[in-house]
């Protein structure tokens, strides 16, 4: 503990991440909450002189903006879609990781890459895989169409291409292609977070379970999920929030636009929505958006914690 006569020190060493969360986080936050009840602040116009009223009149036009619904529901239903899919690859990977003595370290590194590789560029290489990349006319002048490898595994086992994020794609082929890429690009952090788990559980539970004959299937559910419950609590959590955030995934595979070219906007989010209220420079709508997403994401963050009281073993 520092001594009371050398404290002004420790207050001199804390001075520059003090002042730096000051500028960066608290003072965002509150401007945030400010400019959202606002009634249809602009920063252009507030540069201008201009004063705003306080009231409601932002969350109103968030709430009742034509596309509003369709942002909640995709981001909803790709929470709802990945997180439980991508929690319980995690803990299969990272229990079978454990179990594997040798080579474990370099599959570590493996699994782990996706997780410091930029989330753009993997959602560019996922469009490739299952983007039809072009069409040309053959020797008999027939049109030859050229996959992407997915339908290229598909058309090896007898299936017919599939189009699955071009002009005419269905809404169901555009959010399988997301929930592949989203799980797969949550499932690095979610394994080394489990296997982290894994390895501090004491050995001399399984060194029992052994002795009295358990099956693994039982040891697995009796005391490797019971014991490993704070950290799926953790990345549940975690999940959800991420999920709730989602965005860069989406603009990775299908652009700016957000959707296949004939629907641009189809697969838009929250986030995304709070990004096309600033390029109209619509600050109070994009400020309402955001504490509308804060608020959802607080409810869902309260039941998994309410849920976790119940289910944890700590």
């Amino acid at each position: 503990m520092v001594d009371s006569k050398h404290q002004w020190k420790a207050w001199i060493y804390l001075a520059p991440a003090i002042v730096l969360l000051l500028v960066f986080t608290v003072w965002p936050i509150i401007n945030t909450v400010r400019m959202a009840f606002l009634e249809n602040y602009s920063g252009l116009k507030a540069a201008g002189g201009m004063v705003f009223e306080f009231g409601f009149g932002n969350f109103e036009k968030v709430i009742n903006y034509r596309r509003f619904i369709n942002c909640l529901k995709n981001t909803v239903l790709l929470c709802v879609l990945t997180v439980p899919i991508s929690t319980i690859l995690a803990l299969l990977i990272a229990v079978a990781l454990n179990s594997i003595k040798r080579f474990q370290k370099v599959l570590q590194t493996v699994f782990f890459l996706p997780y410091v590789t930029n989330s753009i560029a993997i959602g560019m290489v996922f469009a490739a895989m299952f983007n039809i990349v072009g069409s040309f006319y053959g020797t008999q002048n027939e049109i030859i169409v050229t996959a992407g490898i997915i339908n290229n595994v598909i058309e090896f086992f007898g299936g017919s291409p599939i189009n699955w994020i071009n002009y005419g794609s269905t809404y169901e082929a555009n959010i399988f292609v997301m929930t592949v890429y989203i799980v797969w690009n949550a499932l690095p952090f979610k394994i080394l977070v489990l296997l982290g788990g894994l390895q501090s559980i004491n050995k001399q539970y399984y060194d029992a379970a052994k002795v009295d004959g358990t099956p693994r299937r039982r040891i697995f559910t009796r005391i490797t999920v019971p014991l490993l419950s704070p950290m799926l609590a953790y990345v549940v959590i975690t999940g959800f929030i991420g999920g709730f955030k989602e965005y860069t995934s989406i603009v990775g595979i299908f652009g700016e636009k957000m959707g296949p070219p004939d629907d641009a906007g189809r697969l838009n989010t929250m986030v995304g929505f709070i990004y096309d209220a600033l390029s109209t420079n619509s600050q109070g709508r994009a400020s309402a958006a955001a504490l509308i997403l804060f608020a959802i994401i607080l409810v869902v963050t309260m039941i998994n914690m309410q849920v976790s009281k119940k289910r944890v073993h700590y």
